[in-house]
This record gives structure tokens, C-alpha cells and sequence, in this order.
């Protein structure tokens, strides 16, 4: 499914190849920016399915990538945020994740160099589902210590629980675990069920779980 993109990154290069990698695997770039303000005003205009946003971007180099793709989460709820960073700094992902983890990605910027990797990253974030960094994830789980259910979660559950946080289908988990997609179905009830997620159309269970999982 071809998916409308703005992207916002600082460094010409960068952001010239993101454009270029894009386009190639049959998605429109909207408009390439260069800062924050920029950002909001190309969302504004062009209401893309996603956004590419580096966190670190002028005039400071702090967090104005950042604090322009909360306020696109705030405007425009519909629209996927995937940020890049080259450092794991989880209070950022923290932000993001706060209230709903659907349409939301944080990727290091080395993944890009994985072309596979960062293309089913952006159509997942596209479509409302989750992509984080399998190392911001690690860290993550470092430093949240509490989850309502988590505790009674088994070992593989938590590798399961893991994996769909990263992103993973049901079949991407079972080729990591090397297990049949049964087994990983069986686990994923269980996780449901020990998080207290019952069956209904109206939510995307499986985000909630992530959700649940990474909160602090």
C-alpha cells in the first residue's frame, strides 16, 4: 500500500536519501523539511499518513523534532509519527507512547541502512501499528519496573511481548522464536488474558498490550 510521508530531518544528505529510499519502495514524499516549524506547517498543508521526523533539529539540536511530532499526535491523531534518533533516549519514547502507542515508531538512525527493516517500519507506522527500536525497547524494560498483569507473565510470554513491541506480526514472532504461528497465537491469548484485555473491535489489543508493557 503506497502511503503519503513528510519528512522532516536537518542534515541535506539525510534527509535527500530518506526521500529517495521512500519513493523507491512506491510511497510519495510529500515535502522534505528542515526543522520543526517547517514540519507542522508541511503536516498542515499536506496531511500525510506519516511522518519521518529526526528528534534533534534546529535551532537548539535538542528536542524540537520531538516536541513537533507530539503536537502532530495532538492535531492530527490519524497521522503516524516514526522518529529517528541516533541515541536511545527513552523519556522521548516515553512521550510518545503516553495515552496510545498506535501509529507510533522510534527507530535508530543506523536502522535506515537496513532498507527492508525501515521500509516495514514506515508501513506499519503508516497503518496505526508500532515500530520502536529493539535496543529502545531493551531499555525501556530497564527502567519501568511496574505493569498491571506483566508480573504473572511467563518468560517466553515476555519474549512474545517483547517482539510485539518491536513491531513483529504473529509470523515474524514465530520465525524469531523459532516456533510454529499456533504457538505464538496460544501465547498471545495468554498474554491478553493475563493483562486483562478482552476481545473488542473497538481497540487494537494488541497496541494495548504494548502500551501496557512499556509504561512506567
Amino acid at each position: 500500500m503506497s502511503v503519503r510521508v513528510v519528512i522532516a530531518e536537518d542534515a541535506a544528505l539525510f534527509r535527500a536519501g530518506l526521500a529517495r529510499l521512500i519513493e523507491d519502495h512506491g510511497h510519495q514524499v510529500c515535502a522534505a523539511v528542515g526543522d520543526g516549524d517547517m514540519l507542522l506547517a508541511a503536516v498542515t498543508e499536506h496531511q500525510p499518513d506519516v511522518v519521518v521526523a529526526d528528534i534533534r533539529m534546529p535551532p537548539t539540536h535538542t528536542d524540537e523534532g520531538l516536541r513537533a511530532a507530539l503536537e502532530i499526535r495532538r492535531r492530527y491523531p490519524r497521522t503516524g509519527v516514526l522518529v529517528l534518533s541516533q541515541y536511545i533516549e527513552t523519556r522521548y519514547t516515553a512521550r510518545l507512547l503516553e495515552g496510545n502507542a498506535a501509529g507510533v515508531g522510534y527507530l535508530l538512525k543506523e536502522r535506515v541502512a537496513d532498507v527492508a527493516e525501515f521500509a516495514d517500519a514506515l508501513q506499519r507506522v503508516a497503518t496505526g501499528g508500532t515500530a520502536l527500536d529493539p535496543e529502545v525497547v531493551g531499555q525501556l524494560l530497564s527502567v519501568n519496573r511496574r505493569a498491571d498483569g506483566v508480573a504473572a507473565l511467563t518468560p517466553r510470554e515476555r519474549r512474545v511481548l517483547t517482539l510485539m513491541a518491536e513491531g513483529r506480526s504473529n509470523a515474524g514472532v514465530a520465525d524469531a522464536l523459532v516456533v510454529s504461528g499456533g504457538t505464538v497465537e496460544k501465547h498471545v491469548a495468554s498474554i491478553f488474558d493475563k493483562l486483562g484485555l478482552p476481545q473488542d473491535e473497538a481497540d487494537n489489543r494488541r497496541v494495548l498490550a504494548v502500551l501496557r508493557y512499556l509504561s512506567p
